[in-house]
């Protein structure tokens, strides 16, 4: 088993950041892609970013392209998402989620086996 526990959330006004961790244990993988999902109340969970095993590849959902940052360090397990200039709109339950076995981006929900429980960004401008 993989054991994700996602940390940094919390309250911020509409143009601040936040960064977000999410730090993996348990079974380990010779390769996996990892990512960031998020769901507010009533909607789907969708994706945010995702990043290759090597860390090279990056890939993010259009609304977040350029003020998110996704990052992994793969010395401490740990993967990251810096957020600049946050909108109300994405405040939301923020997910990581590990895909076993793809070196490679993957941006589909489907492909993720395992996830955190997340951690909660709340407006309050």
């Amino acid at each position: 088993q993989v054991q994700l526990v996602e940390s940094g959330g919390g309250l911020v006004q509409a143009g601040g950041s936040l960064r977000l961790s999410c730090a993996a244990s348990g079974r380990t993988f010779s390769v996996a892609a990892m990512a960031w999902f998020r769901q507010a109340p009533g909607k789907e969970r969708e994706l945010v970013a995702c990043i290759s095993w090597s860390g090279s590849n990056t890939d993010y959902a259009a609304s977040v392209t350029g003020g998110f940052t996704i990052s992994k360090d793969s010395a401490k397990n740990t993967l990251f998402l810096q957020m600049n200039t946050l909108k109300p709109e994405e405040a939301a339950v923020y997910y990581c989620a590990v895909d076993p076995g793809s070196s490679q981006v993957r941006s589909q929900r489907g492909a993720y086996g395992y996830w955190g429980q997340g951690t909660q960004v709340t407006d309050y401008s």
